[in-house]
């Protein structure tokens, strides 16, 4: 598996999360998964829990967190994924261009919310990573130093996919 690279259904990890679909929808079409509820179970075991936007206030409130005392504005993430073996909470934004926009700017934008995401989920001792699913739009030469700052402040990017072994989740065999 190639870090930033293209393809990857047919590597060794064996899945990848495509930005046609959502999570959800992509892991309840896997062999051996199931999600109900916002739970994501693998041969029966709950290994994980996803949020799309509002969601991970539910989750929030569950922890007993008060986002209102930690940050000004609610954040709300495309799809984000609590990996329980990991500890780690993966906020997943997809950013898909055909012509250029104000997405541009938004890329620029990971370093501060993941730190408020930080905010939130450090009384939890939850772990937080902050990953950008990208459209090969983003492979312009023009996006190099953008791209070269998001990895600077160890958030990621991929394009077109995100390799499921990234996420800490099981590969079915």
């Amino acid at each position: 598996m190639i870090f930033q690279g293209t393809g990857g259904a047919n590597t060794k990890s064996g899945l990848a999360f495509e930005g046609k679909t959502d999570l959800s929808q992509f892991l309840n079409s896997q062999q051996g998964y199931k999600v109900e509820d916002e739970k994501v179970f693998y041969q029966n075991k709950c290994v994980a829990r996803i949020f799309k936007k509002h969601g991970f206030y539910r989750f929030l409130e569950e922890l007993g967190i008060e986002w209102k005392q930690l940050i000004s504005k609610k954040l709300l993430p495309d799809d984000s994924i609590f990996v329980i073996v990991a500890n780690t909470l993966f906020i997943i934004e997809c950013k898909f261009q055909q012509v250029a926009g104000s997405v541009d700017e938004k890329l620029q934008t990971c370093d501060f919310k993941k730190k408020q995401y930080q905010k939130l989920l450090s009384k939890a001792n939850i772990e937080v990573e902050y990953i950008y699913l990208l459209s090969d739009w983003f492979k312009k030469p023009e996006y190099k130093d953008v791209l070269d700052y998001i990895h600077s402040v160890r958030c990621y990017y991929f394009f077109e996919y995100i390799p499921l072994v990234k996420l800490g989740l099981p590969i079915p065999e």
